[in-house]
């Protein structure tokens, strides 16, 4: 389940039936073989699993993640973050404080809160 998802993040083809239950019925719509100009929806789907389903090895991807061009896959990113309380990517979730988009700020907000006070 962590490598099929880390595959996702990283924008590599995932396991068909991993996809469908990660993304549910749109997820259909991505196993076609075309290219999708929406395809960021994988990574999101990938780091769906991660938040519930998490491992320190996909700290990596969980970094590309946070600077992703697609606000929904750093605004997920954040949320993987936040619930498994990563601590290792502070300094990249920092400055997503600033994000053009509202929900990546607040969830920005969030993890850092949550990282700050489980440090104390």
């Amino acid at each position: 389940m962590i490598e099929g998802c880390r595959a996702l993040v990283r924008g590599e083809d995932g396991d068909a039936a991993l996809v469908l239950v990660l993304g549910g019925p749109p997820a259909r719509t991505f196993l076609d073989g075309q290219p999708h100009v929406d395809d960021y929806w994988l990574r999101v789907w990938g780091l769906r699993g991660l938040l519930w389903v998490w491992s320190p090895v996909a700290i990596p991807e969980l970094r590309v993640a946070l600077t992703d061009p697609a606000w929904r896959v750093r605004e997920m990113a954040l949320k993987v973050a936040a619930r498994n309380r990563v601590e290792d990517v502070v300094e990249v979730a920092a400055p997503l404080q600033s994000d053009p988009v509202a929900r990546v700020r607040q969830q920005s907000h969030r993890y850092l809160m949550q990282v700050v006070a489980d440090g104390t």
